[in-house]
C-alpha cells in the first residue's frame, strides 16, 4: 500500500504541476496546467501520426445536441440518467455529448457515397461528459470530462477484418512505444439480459463471431467477457499491467452494426443499391485522462524524454553564468526542445534536488569551465553523469533520442 500510494498518478501529478482539481469547479473535473497540456498533446500527436498514415480524416462536432439525436441512436432510453441535459430559452431538451458516434453518423449521412469511397475514416480528438455520482470518482481514472481520441470507421462488411487489423496495428504500435505487453478481452453481451443491449440477437451473433475470427487470426492472448460489452456492439478491450502490477483497460475496437441500422447509414455498392454499411469504433488512448494516469504511475513519473513536459533544465552555478546559460538555452529551444533555465538564488544542489524531484530527463550544468569552454557537463536522469559535451552534439543525440520515442536512455 505505502509503494501504491508514493506512486499515485495524483501526487506524481502534484510533483510534475501537470493537472488540478478545483471545489469551485467540481469534483471529477481536471484542469490542466502548461506542462500537463504539454503531455496532452504529444500523447494525441503521436496517436494522431499513427492514424493519419492509414488514411483517417480529421472532424469537428458540437458539445451538444438536441435530445432527437440520441432518441434514434437509443442513448436517451438506456443512458437518460447519464447524461447531463440542458434545456434551452425556448424550452427545447438538449445533452452535453457522452459520446461522439451519433454525432460522426450524420457527417457520414450528409450525402451519398460510393462503394469507391469506402471505407471513410473519421477522427476527432474531444471531451465527453458523464454523470458519475461523487462516490465514484477517482483521480483522472474517473473524471466527468473523458478526453477520447475517438475514431469511427464507415466501412462494408467485406472491410471489416481488414479496417479491425489496421487499427489494432496503431494500438500495438502506441503501447509497444511504452514497452508494455497488451492482453485483449472479446467484450460481448451478458446473454441472460438481452434488454440491455440495442439490436437483435443474429446481428450480435455476426459481430461477436466476426470479433472472435479476428483474435483467432490475430494469434492474440485474449479471452471471452460475457456482460462487457456496451450497448450497441461487441468489443476489443486491450488490458496491460503497470509496474506495481495494476491491471488497466486502455484501448478499445468497437464492432457496431447497430447504429447504422438505426440511422439508415448505406453506401451505393457495384450493382447500383444501396448498401447496409458498418461502424468501427476505436479510442487509442481509450482517454487521455486515464493513459496519463496509467503512465504517470508506470514511469513513476519519469516519463520517457519525447513526452516529458520540461526536457532540459539548464542550472548556471551563479550569476556570472547567466548569460552563457542564455545562450545555450536559446540553441535547444530553437531546435523545439522544451527547455527551462533555473536563475533562482538557490545552491546548485537545491537546484539538482528541485529538478530530480521534477522527474527532468537531463541536467545541464554550466559554471566557470563550461563558460569558458563553450560546453556544457551533462547529468541524465536514467545514467548519470554524461561528462563534458558540446551544445551541439548534445544537441544532436538529443532529437534523435526524442525523434525515436525511445523509451528510456
Amino acid at each position: 500500500m505505502s509503494e501504491l500510494e508514493q506512486n499515485d498518478h495524483r501526487r506524481i501529478g502534484q510533483d510534475l504541476d501537470l493537472f488540478i482539481f478545483s471545489d469551485l469547479v467540481g469534483p471529477g473535473l481536471p484542469m490542466w496546467t502548461p506542462k500537463g497540456t504539454i503531455v496532452r498533446q504529444e500523447l494525441d500527436n503521436f496517436v494522431w501520426e499513427l492514424r493519419s498514415k492509414h488514411g483517417y480524416e480529421r472532424v469537428t462536432i458540437p458539445h451538444i445536441t438536441k435530445r432527437d439525436l440520441y432518441n434514434i441512436s437509443g442513448h436517451w432510453e438506456k443512458f437518460a440518467e447519464d447524461l447531463f441535459k440542458i434545456i434551452s430559452r425556448e424550452g427545447k431538451e438538449y445533452a452535453l455529448k457522452p459520446m461522439n458516434c451519433p454525432h460522426h453518423t450524420q457527417i457520414f449521412a450528409r450525402r451519398p457515397h460510393s462503394y469507391k469511397e469506402m471505407p471513410q475514416r473519421y477522427a476527432e480528438t474531444t471531451m465527453v461528459y458523464r454523470d458519475e455520482q461523487s462516490g465514484e470518482l477517482g483521480g483522472l481514472t474517473r473524471v466527468l470530462s473523458i478526453t477520447q481520441d475517438d475514431s469511427h470507421v464507415f466501412c462494408r462488411t467485406n472491410q471489416i477484418k481488414e479496417e479491425f487489423l489496421k487499427i489494432w496495428d496503431i494500438v500495438d504500435t502506441f503501447y509497444k512505444t511504452f514497452g508494455f505487453t497488451l492482453r485483449v478481452r472479446l467484450s460481448f453481451r451478458d446473454p441472460n439480459t438481452p434488454e440491455k443491449y440495442l439490436g437483435t440477437k443474429e446481428i450480435w451473433d455476426h459481430a461477436e463471431n466476426a470479433l472472435r475470427e479476428i483474435a483467432k487470426e490475430r494469434k492474440a492472448d485474449y479471452l471471452e467477457g460475457p456482460g462487457e460489452a456496451t450497448l450497441y456492439g461487441p468489443k476489443l478491450d486491450f488490458m496491460t499491467t503497470n509496474v506495481v502490477g495494476r491491471e488497466w483497460q486502455v484501448a478499445t475496437i468497437q464492432l457496431d452494426m447497430n447504429l447504422p441500422e438505426r440511422f439508415d447509414l448505406t453506401c451505393v455498392n457495384e450493382k447500383g443499391e444501396k448498401e447496409r454499411i458498418v461502424m468501427i469504433h476505436s479510442a487509442i488512448t481509450g482517454s487521455i485522462e486515464r493513459v496519463s494516469a496509467v503512465l504517470l504511475e508506470h514511469f513513476e513519473g519519469k516519463l520517457p524524454t519525447w513526452l516529458s513536459p520540461v526536457q532540459v533544465k539548464i542550472l548556471p552555478i551563479g550569476e556570472a553564468h547567466f548569460l552563457y546559460a542564455t545562450e545555450v538555452m536559446d540553441k535547444l529551444k530553437a531546435a523545439n526542445i522544451r527547455v527551462e533555465l533555473d536563475v533562482s538564488d538557490e545552491t546548485l544542489g537545491k537546484k539538482v534536488r528541485n529538478a530530480k524531484h521534477e522527474r527532468v530527463p537531463y541536467l545541464v550544468v554550466i559554471g566557470n569551465k563550461e563558460t569558458a569552454d563553450k560546453n556544457i557537463s551533462v547529468e541524465s536522469r536514467n545514467r548519470g553523469n554524461l561528462g563534458s559535451k558540446s551544445p551541439d552534439d548534445f544537441l544532436i543525440e538529443l532529437k534523435e533520442e526524442i525523434k525515436e520515442r525511445k523509451q528510456a536512455v
